[in-house]
């Protein structure tokens, strides 16, 4: 990670800091705002561990490209085929 995103992340903590402030002004020493407040305490504890000493960076691979081609399927592939969440293709249409 760069200078300029390690300072990105630590605006962030701060921001989240702020927000966990806010609620436990509103809900006050509520557990789920003092577990909050301790997995706070642990990302600034990782993040200035990681700032200090980066492990080795990962170096990715380039993934090949597959291309899909614009004309049109086989639709016969999917007689049959459940249409959940695509519209209601398989109901008459309402006006």
């Amino acid at each position: 990670m760069t200078r300029s995103e390690f300072a990105e992340l630590r605006y962030a903590v701060g921001q989240l800091r702020q927000s966990i402030g806010v609620l436990r002004d509103h809900y006050g020493d509520a557990s789920p705002v003092r577990r909050l407040e301790n997995d706070l305490e642990r990302l600034v504890i990782d993040a200035e561990e990681l700032e200090q000493s980066p492990p080795p960076e990962v170096r990715r691979q380039a993934q090949d490209v597959i291309y899909v081609p614009d004309s049109k399927s086989d639709e016969a592939a999917w007689m049959g085929a459940q249409d959940e969440g695509l519209g209601f293709h398989s109901r008459p249409r309402t006006t």
